[in-house]
């Protein structure tokens, strides 16, 4: 670039320069305040010279162009004005303040109040003590603060962008004006053709975890109460998701025969698609139909075919037959996400008007096909009548992780001698009876001993007998435990006491199993958990039998449940703390 073009370049920084000066030299005079103060009167500054190179443009000077008129008064701005018609100590644009307040002022807490401060000239209001008068005076300006930034607003020239409007919402008036406004809107066919294709859900070939279970016209109904206890029959059935619910329906006696959800049909006539979107339809076979009376019999039906609800007079009052109290489905599913099979189990009441509102049941589970669920004990804590858990520690062959050793048979897992009407030992060896949670039970047999039994043969048949084949070396704390969570399955203890006596033989007679439980978790559920079993073996001396004579011993097995729960304590939340503080004067002027 040459000095011909740096010429011109000059030129406009230099008149940009003048233009600053000549608009920094602008003020306004200010005002003193003090005991005696009078209203202040503004003077008229002079006109500010600025060097101009001849032949340049001028430049626009502070008249040269209008001003954005300000749209609020700096004078009249106070910011730290706090307490309405009482002045506000060192607030030295407060309007309550008086002259005689300004003297005892120690500063002013807001110097300078300005305006938008993206104008490139603007107002602003400086607030100052003379501290030099007697007594101090407030003094007040007004000047023209000049912006040094070169990015600066000059001239507004669109006045609704120094205010908030409110946006013209769309009407049946103004909607023809709007359109014009912004240009409209376009639909094509050809989009809308596109959308819908992008918005169909993708086709799946199988059910997944959680996916609704289609039917012929939407999606299989599962009442369950949601806000309420009220029953909503919107809620979807989810594929491998078991639930059992109860909830209340607000039935009027009288229209028991026109409401659907009451009737056997409503449940049992939707047709399950075997996958999603599929063509094929797994019908719901009634497996099994059971009936309630009134006092609460309950009758097994057998072909009974659809049953509707049906309102008839029962002496004075009147009832309705028939009405679906529970709902139970049973849905078959393979390991590729399909339906095979549904089952439906109903339990049909007689309702009258005292048993209203009405609750009912549903329930809806899933199996997979070939397989068989195991029996439990309890779901979590056990079952009074059902047999304990028990198994065999792994031995050191098994591989590593190997959990407890169960037989298939439940009922033999953990079992004591068996009571018959011979009484005899010898013949009773195989005959076991399971030992069930909560049960004590005692048996026995006779066990003749002549001098031609030799003691240690009669000592192992007799252990062999109490114990049987298989006695466990632990047993589950809970119904539901798992065999591979080894630690958390209790140890049975096994004690054996002998009396030592001299010329005699040390023969087991007794086996006492001693099984503690608690009761665990809420106290409004509380579910059975065993934490301890005891098996002692009671040993007895019997002199060697003299020639030719025989002894009768009463062997004896006994299993003894003991509850161990501690006192069931509810407990409390602690009494909130009342931290409440009284203002520092609250006791003023007493103290």
């Amino acid at each position: 670039m040459g000095r011909r073009g740096l010429s011109p370049l000059l030129l406009v920084l230099l008149d940009c320069w003048a233009s600053v000066s000549a608009q920094a030299g602008t003020t306004l005079a200010g005002t003193t305040e003090g005991l005696n103060s009078t209203e202040p009167a503004p003077t008229t500054p002079g006109p500010a010279s600025s060097a101009r190179p001849p032949g340049s443009p001028r430049a626009p000077g502070p008249s040269s162009g209008p001003r954005p008129t300000p749209v609020t008064d700096v004078a009249a701005l106070c910011v730290c004005d706090l307490s309405p018609a009482q002045c506000d100590i060192n607030c030295c644009c407060d309007p309550d303040c008086s002259s005689m307040d300004f003297s005892v002022f120690s500063d002013c807490s807001i110097p300078v109040v300005t305006g938008d401060s993206q104008f490139c000239s603007q107002k602003a209001a400086i607030y100052s003590l003379n501290f030099t008068a007697n007594p101090p005076q407030r003094v007040f300006q007004v000047v023209d603060q000049i912006n040094p930034s070169i990015f600066c607003i000059h001239i507004t020239n669109y006045k609704p962008a120094l205010s908030f409007l409110n946006p013209e919402v769309p009407d049946e008036n103004n909607f023809d004006k709007l359109m014009k406004t912004f240009d409209g809107f376009s639909l094509n066919a050809e989009s809308d053709v596109s959308l819908a294709n992008e918005s169909d859900p993708p086709n799946t070939t199988k059910y997944e975890y959680g996916a609704l279970l289609q039917t012929s016209d939407s999606f299989l109904r599962f009442p369950s109460p949601l806000t309420s206890s009220l029953c909503t029959d919107s809620n979807p059935a989810a594929f491998l998701v078991n639930q059992a619910v109860k909830c209340t329906r607000r039935v009027r006696l009288e229209q028991c025969e026109e409401m659907e959800v009451l009737s056997m049909a409503h449940y049992s006539s939707p047709e399950i698609l075997r996958v999603p979107n599929s063509k094929t339809k797994v019908p719901i076979a009634v497996q099994s139909i059971v009936t309630q009376s009134l006092n609460k019999t309950f009758t097994r039906l057998e072909d009974a075919g659809v049953l509707e609800p049906a309102l008839v007079a029962a002496g004075a009052a009147r009832v309705c037959t028939n009405v679906v109290l529970e709902v139970k489905y049973s849905l078959t599913y393979t390991d590729a996400g399909e339906i095979t099979r549904a089952e439906l189990s109903l339990l049909l009441g007689t309702v009258s008007g005292a048993e209203l509102p009405l609750q009912q049941g549903f329930e809806i589970r899933f199996t997979q096909q070939n397989t068989k669920p195991v029996p439990l004990s309890g779901n979590p804590g056990y079952v009074v009548g059902l047999p304990l858990a028990a198994g065999l520690q792994p031995h050191r062959g098994y591989p590593f992780g190997s959990g407890i050793v169960q037989t298939t048979n439940r009922y033999g897992q953990f079992t004591v001698l068996r009571s018959t009407t011979e009484q005899d030992c010898l013949a009773l060896e195989g005959i076991r009876t399971p030992v069930l949670f909560g049960y004590n039970m005692q048996s026995g047999c006779k066990l003749r001993l002549t001098r031609a039994s030799p003691c240690p043969l009669i000592v192992e048949k007799v252990k062999s007998l109490l114990k049987g084949q298989g006695f466990p070396d632990y047993v589950a704390p809970f119904g539901n435990s798992q065999a591979q969570d080894v630690l958390d399955w209790v140890p049975v203890h096994f004690v054996t006491q002998v009396s030592h006596m001299k010329d005699s033989c040390q023969l087991p007679v007794a086996l006492v199993i001693e099984v503690k439980w608690t009761k665990y978790g809420s106290l409004l559920n509380p579910q059975a958990k065993i934490v301890n079993v005891t098996a002692n073996l009671l040993s007895s001396s019997f002199p060697e039998t003299s020639s030719g004579s025989e002894r009768t011993v009463l062997i004896s097995t006994a299993v003894t449940f003991v509850d161990v729960s501690a006192p069931a304590q509810a407990g409390f939340r602690a009494q909130p703390a009342v931290s409440a503080k009284l203002p520092f004067n609250f006791f003023f002027p007493f103290v």
